[in-house]
This record gives structure tokens, C-alpha cells and sequence, in this order.
């Protein structure tokens, strides 16, 4: 006669407390079983409880028990007996042992006398890069003014699981399944020309777009096509460090374009130099400043007049919520010379990682090449959900509530920094979801940004935008796409305080 405490104990320890806020009950309930059987804690032959007994064990619906033993024994795991209950089958767990057995032994060796030098043998990373961490736990602090990263609740998730079940549709599979090495995503394809790259008024055919891992993989993809070692490369300055480092991871020399409130500067004497521009001018990164139609104008008079190229990333383009948006450069550009990036991430989730290379064809066809010998194709899955979710009008309403959200926040961190930091300078934004901030000379960002941390604010301080961090200390970027709007002034209010903290040090204190 069993035990029913110990018996009780046992079960519990298979199948720990449910947790409410994660996946599905069947799904953990399924999950726990599989794993009991693989790890050996559950034996074949061996005896289930009942669905009842189970239920009450774990205070879960005792239908939630039913539908997840009936899966398993429809999938092998488990043998109905009838009148007698449920027992662990040996079909799977005698094939996992089959296996294990007829693995040949590995001998054991001392220690080679003779060790791979890796450090020789890799290739090393150029000097010079920099980059932008967070912390993986971001989401628990309290005020948390980080750019690009996700809201979930601003995300539709009803919709995008819906569409995400009907890219799973039997018709769907068919598809999106087979290997998809010389094309994209069709459906994908006809919503990014339909819908998403008219708004920014480019025209474009199917053999001129490319899907990517996000904008990053656009970038690496492009730098390692179009931008020769050794070639230079004219970056804003500040600007995006993710591209200098592609750029420098590819051997090209770097010189810098500086920032005034039109946006990029197209200094002759930096383009003189230069056979490529990267350029971010719908929100630059990261001042959020839009590049002026005379400094487009610009940039493009260089490119057709010194056979240079333009590589345009589409920074933030779908949120601005002030005034009318400016073209992309690629769409004023008649002499096709600019390559255009764009995102599906940096609008909807960060996670999703869909971008997209509007090129000419001969460019394309040679990228794809490159994106095979990479990565083969993307996951052609999320393409046909996002296709879905395009087509069926949710993507327009979502980039609608996000540029009234963003706009609200924009307003309400604007109003902040004035009544609570009036010292930092800044351009309130009229679009894309951060603000750039400046502080008097000498003022240290990196120590406000560490003392913020440790207060359970997370900001973000501006030395690794510029090219040069030597006297760039006084910088800060504050993001407000993932931070309620209830919670920035309380946010802003005690960041001054820190502010004022370490303007002002404790006597005695080395000034």
C-alpha cells in the first residue's frame, strides 16, 4: 500500500507548481511529463495517477489532465489500459535506451602536450569597436529609458497569434515549408511593395527587395557586397555603432560626419574622401533629428557626381508623430544609388527580426548569394505571419497606437526634463521613440549613468555614438518606447536628483 504523502511528494516534484503567467497549463503539464520519462524518473510500465487524483494534486481542471493524456497516448508516450488507467509506454524510452547503448565508448587520453593556440589561430576583431549593453533583466527595473525595446502591452497579441495560427493552416505549410534559397516569401513580398514601401514613397519590384535577419543582417550583407577593404566610409558622427563596426570588422577606414539640427553635415572635404556614405536621415541615430531636404539634395549630388553610394537605414521611419514625414532618399534618388534598408522589428518587436534591402535587381540577385552562404534564407514562417498580419489592416492600426502612444510619451518626457533637468539641452522629438540630451562640458554621463543603475534607472550614456569618446562625455540618449507613461516624470524627477548629486560633491570630496 502506497504512501499517499510520499506518493504526493513524488508528483510534485515531477510537476512543480504551475506558473500562471507562462505558457499554456497543457503545454507545462505535457512538458514535465516528457521530461520525467526521458530523465528516467518515469519508468515504462509504471502506473499514472488518475486524471482526478492528478487534478487535485496539482489544483489544476481535471479536463486539463484529460486532454494532455490523451495527446500522449495519441503521440506514444503513454497506453490507455482500459479499466485499469494510464502507464508509461516503452516506445519511445526503449528506442532513447537502444540508442545510448549502441554508442561507441570514447576513450579517455591525458591531456594533449600540445593545445591549439586560438588566439593565433582566430581572426581578431578590428580595434576601435564599441558597443551598447543592457541589462538582460532590464524589465524589472523601475524606470527603464531604453531605446528599441519592447511594450507588450502596446502589442496586439490576439492578432498576431491569429495570424500566426493561420500561417500554420495546412495550406499555409505548403508554402512556407519547402527551402526558399532563390526567393522570398511572396505574400511578404506583395505587402512590403503594396503597403509598407509606398508610405515611404518607394517604388519597387519584386527582384529588387531581399528579406533579411532584421537590419543588422541587411547591414553585414551589404558591407560585405559593396564596401572593399581598405575603402573609406563617411558615418555620422554621432551615429549608429553597430554599423561602424560592420563597416570596421569589413577593413574600412572610418572618418565622421557631424550633426547640427538639419541633420548630417556633407563636409566636401570628408565626401572627398569618402566611396561610401551610411547615413540614418528619417531619425538620425541618435540625435532623432530628420536630415533636411537641402541636405538630401546634398548627399545625393555627391553620390552621382563622385560615383559614390549611399546606404540609407530607414531609422525609426514609421514613427512620426509630428508634422509630415520626408521621404526616403531612396525615393528622390533618380539615379539609383542608394540602398535602402528597412525593418519590420523596429516596429513590432525587436524579437521578430524581419528587414528587408531595397536594391537594384543586380545588387539583390548578388546579395542573396551572400545571405545563402550565410544563413541559407530566413524563416520563411514568421514571413508568412507577418505577410498575414499586414494584409489584414493590423499593422497599420498598430503603427497608428504606437505614434499616439509614442507621441503622449514624447510630450510627457519633454515636460520633465524642462521642469526637472531645464540644464540639459535638447530637441524635442517629433518622431521615433528616444531623446538625445546634452550637459555642460565635463559633466560625466558614464557616472550618472552608473549611479541611475543602481537607483533602478536605466539610461543610456552617449560616448559610444561618437567616433572619438575622448572629450564626449556629457551625452545621454533616453529612450520611451518600453517605459509607461505614468512612470517618466517620477523617472526624470529622480534622475535629477542624481544629477544635482553629482554636480554638487560631498565636502571634501576632490573636485
Amino acid at each position: 500500500m502506497r504512501n499517499n504523502d510520499v506518493y504526493q511528494v513524488m508528483w510534485h516534484q515531477i510537476f512543480p507548481n504551475p506558473d500562471r503567467q507562462a505558457s499554456t497549463l497543457q503545454s507545462q503539464l505535457r512538458v514535465g511529463f516528457v521530461d520525467a520519462m526521458r530523465d528516467g524518473r518515469l519508468l515504462a510500465g509504471m502506473r499514472l495517477p488518475s486524471s482526478r487524483e492528478l487534478a487535485d494534486m496539482l489544483s489544476v481542471s481535471r479536463n486539463t489532465v484529460v486532454l494532455v493524456y490523451e495527446k500522449l497516448v495519441e503521440d506514444g508516450y503513454l497506453e490507455n489500459r482500459p479499466r485499469n488507467g494510464y502507464y508509461v509506454s516503452d516506445q519511445y524510452l526503449s528506442h532513447a535506451r537502444t540508442t545510448t547503448a549502441t554508442a561507441p565508448a570514447i576513450e579517455t587520453k591525458p591531456a594533449s602536450s600540445n593545445p591549439v593556440d586560438w588566439h593565433r589561430r582566430m581572426i581578431g576583431l578590428p580595434a576601435g569597436m564599441r558597443w551598447l549593453d543592457k541589462p538582460g533583466d532590464w524589465q524589472r527595473y523601475r524606470y527603464p529609458f531604453l531605446y528599441g525595446q519592447f511594450d507588450p502591452s502596446l502589442f496586439p497579441i490576439a492578432d498576431w497569434r491569429e495570424c500566426s495560427r493561420r500561417a500554420l493552416d495546412v495550406s499555409a505549410i505548403h508554402r512556407w515549408a519547402p527551402d526558399a534559397i532563390d526567393h522570398d516569401n511572396e505574400s511578404l513580398l506583395a505587402q512590403l511593395i503594396w503597403h509598407v514601401l509606398p508610405r515611404r514613397g518607394i517604388a519597387a519590384k519584386r527582384e529588387e527587395v531581399l528579406l533579411t535577419v532584421g537590419a543588422q543582417q541587411a547591414l553585414y550583407l551589404i558591407s560585405e557586397l559593396l564596401v572593399a577593404p581598405g575603402s573609406t566610409v563617411a558615418v555620422e558622427n554621432p551615429g549608429y555603432m553597430d554599423a561602424r563596426n560592420i563597416f570596421l570588422r569589413r577593413g574600412a577606414h572610418l572618418v565622421g560626419l557631424d550633426i547640427d539640427h538639419e541633420g548630417v553635415l556633407p563636409d566636401r572635404d570628408v565626401l572627398a574622401a569618402a566611396q561610401t556614405v551610411y547615413c540614418t536621415p528619417s531619425h538620425q541615430c541618435p540625435t532623432g533629428i530628420t536630415l533636411s531636404a537641402a541636405r538630401r539634395a546634398a548627399l545625393l549630388a555627391w553620390a552621382r557626381e563622385c560615383d559614390g553610394i549611399l546606404i540609407e537605414d530607414d531609422y525609426d521611419a514609421e514613427m512620426q508623430y509630428t508634422g509630415k514625414p520626408s521621404p526616403a532618399l531612396k525615393a528622390i534618388d533618380h539615379d539609383h544609388r542608394t540602398i535602402y534598408i528597412g525593418s519590420l522589428s523596429k516596429t513590432l518587436s525587436p524579437g521578430l527580426r524581419i528587414g528587408y534591402i531595397v536594391a537594384p535587381a543586380e545588387v539583390i540577385e548578388q546579395l542573396r548569394v551572400l545571405r545563402r552562404l550565410m544563413i541559407r534564407h530566413p524563416a520563411t514562417n514568421n514571413q508568412m505571419a507577418a505577410a498575414l498580419f499586414i494584409a489584414h489592416g493590423h499593422y497599420d492600426r498598430f503603427v497608428h497606437t504606437m505614434r499616439e502612444e509614442l507621441a503622449r510619451r514624447a510630450k510627457a518626457l519633454t515636460h520633465a526634463l524642462q521642469t526637472h533637468l531645464p540644464e540639459m539641452q535638447f530637441q524635442p522629438p517629433d518622431g521615433g521613440s528616444a531623446l538625445w540630451g546634452e550637459f555642460a562640458a565635463g559633466f560625466d554621463t558614464r557616472k550618472l549613468r552608473q549611479a541611475a543603475h543602481e537607483h533602478g534607472i536605466l539610461i543610456e550614456s552617449g560616448e559610444s555614438f561618437f567616433l572619438a569618446q575622448a572629450d564626449r562625455i556629457n551625452h545621454v540618449r533616453l529612450g520611451f518606447s518600453s517605459i509607461p507613461v505614468d512612470r517618466i516624470e517620477p523617472g526624470i524627477k529622480e534622475l535629477a536628483a542624481l544629477v544635482k548629486r553629482q554636480r554638487t560633491p560631498s565636502p571634501g570630496t576632490p573636485r
